[in-house]
């Protein structure tokens, strides 16, 4: 399978990485390539620059149209507040009958910390993007966790969950697949329904943060007893 991930932050190295790592073809994607490539200082997370973690992951680098153009699935590791602009430079036609796969978050931190939720409530990240991109097949999920449990979840001892939701059913049904061949168990997967339930998922984040602020570390999640699996 061939992916695109968009975003150069340490969610989207992470899940590259561990794509690369299952045997798929990935492409990493950024707005621009040589001035990712440039950067020599930490992000605004205090992760090293990109170019190191290059050096030892060599997955190819392309502009956000390039990635995604040649990708069989596409995944939305952006900032979610420059979610919607970096997917139009992704262009909606190579995005169009493609399974997108949003794990971002909107938030905004634009008042200090900790953030806010912008949109929230009536709305949500996951939905403005089916919107704007209605081609597209959006599943939102793994946005309830650090980015290193999305990729290994036996980082945490006992069960714990994963949501995933969007409009199309085959849609989560794939990323179902994937996230077993990630590690998930199925019965840890559930699916929450159509696209809005992903105001919900993202409104998690307000106590994620407060959970990190409280334990000092993030390596945690949400476990759902009794609940049913999806499929």
């Amino acid at each position: 399978m061939r992916y695109a991930v968009l975003g150069t932050g340490i969610a989207g190295r992470t899940i590259a990485a561990k794509l690369s790592a299952l045997g798929h073809e990935v492409v990493v994607g950024t707005r621009d390539p040589e001035s990712t490539l440039a950067r020599s200082t930490p992000d605004a997370m205090g992760n090293p620059p990109f170019a190191t973690w290059h050096e030892t992951h060599p997955i190819r680098l392309a502009s956000f149209s390039e990635a995604t153009a040649q990708a069989d699935t596409v995944v939305n590791a952006t900032a979610g507040a420059g979610s919607i602009q970096a997917l139009t430079a992704a262009g909606a036609e190579n995005l169009d009958g493609k399974v997108l796969i949003d794990v971002a978050n909107a938030l905004d931190f634009s008042a200090g910390m900790p953030p806010t939720l912008s949109p929230v409530n009536t709305d949500s990240l996951g939905e403005q993007i089916q919107r704007t991109f209605p081609g597209a097949k959006v599943v939102k999920t793994l946005n309830t966790m650090n980015s290193q449990i999305m990729v290994a979840p036996d980082r945490i001892a006992g069960p714990h969950t994963v949501f995933v939701c969007g409009n199309d059913t085959g849609a989560k049904k794939a990323v179902t697949e994937l996230l077993v061949s990630i590690g998930w168990p199925e019965s840890a997967v559930i699916d929450l329904g159509d696209i809005t339930a992903a105001r919900g998922t993202e409104m998690v984040l307000p106590v994620w943060l407060r959970l990190y602020g409280a334990l000092g570390h993030t390596d945690f999640n949400f476990h759902i007893q009794g609940a049913r699996a999806a499929g």
